[in-house]
């Protein structure tokens, strides 16, 4: 099963490769961002990493809106 819910219901948690999809990079990737610190997981009781959707999409459209600004040239 690739989708979970957290225990409450109400946020999806993710797996690395469907993290790894939307920020189009290798799930290893993923993995040294959670070690890291640069993103947030969950262990699932079977030791399996977890991310919250609505943080995975926040830092997704952070990025995006920081690539897509315009350069200020003065």
């Amino acid at each position: 099963m690739s989708v979970s819910t957290h225990q409450n219901g109400s946020e999806r948690l993710l797996t690395p490769g469907e993290v790894a999809a939307l920020f189009r990079v290798d799930p290893k990737t993923v993995t040294r961002w959670a070690s890291a610190g640069r993103i947030g997981s969950i262990r699932t009781p079977g030791g399996h990493r977890r991310f919250r959707e609505s943080e995975v999409r926040g830092m997704l459209a952070e990025l995006t809106s920081e690539a897509t600004a315009p350069v200020s040239r003065g």
